[in-house]
């Protein structure tokens, strides 16, 4: 759902269709954090480990939300225009815990660094996306 525009309501996380089929579940949005948490199996490359395309899609998902979040503060909304990823480690079972918090917030850019983790807390991915702060359609 979008707020109206020109309203400051904080906007809440709705999925898209590839955040419903990888399993994605929001577990707190806010303008100083976005966590959600991912199932490894479903998300697995041929190999048997997260698929590094799985990380970037859901990381980018949960970067951007949080983005948004910021922006609907400011009667905005956000769009991506950089992301950057670093795989430290992977993963065969279990569950992945996304979390996105700011590294900027401005009246244009946005940063935010989001963190891909094992159930164990293990960091498996770094992501750094930033997003374009622009005003919505009326």
């Amino acid at each position: 759902m979008t707020p109206e525009s020109g309203s400051t309501d904080l906007w809440k996380i709705t999925l898209g269709e590839l955040d419903e089929k990888m399993g994605v579940r929001i577990v707190e949005e806010s303008v100083d954090r976005v966590v959600a948490t991912m199932p490894v199996e479903g998300n697995r490359q041929s190999f048997g480990l997260l698929h590094g395309g799985a990380s970037l899609a859901v990381g980018e998902a949960v970067g951007s939300w949080a983005a948004v979040i910021h922006a609907s503060t400011l009667g905005k909304t956000a769009v991506g225009v950089d992301v950057s990823a670093t795989h430290h480690k992977s993963a065969r079972e279990g569950t992945v815990t996304i979390t996105a918090t700011p590294i900027h917030l401005g009246g244009t850019v946005t940063t935010h660094e989001v963190l891909i983790t094992n159930d164990a807390g293990q960091r498996l991915c770094t992501l750094r996306i930033t997003n374009l702060l622009m005003d919505r359609k009326g």
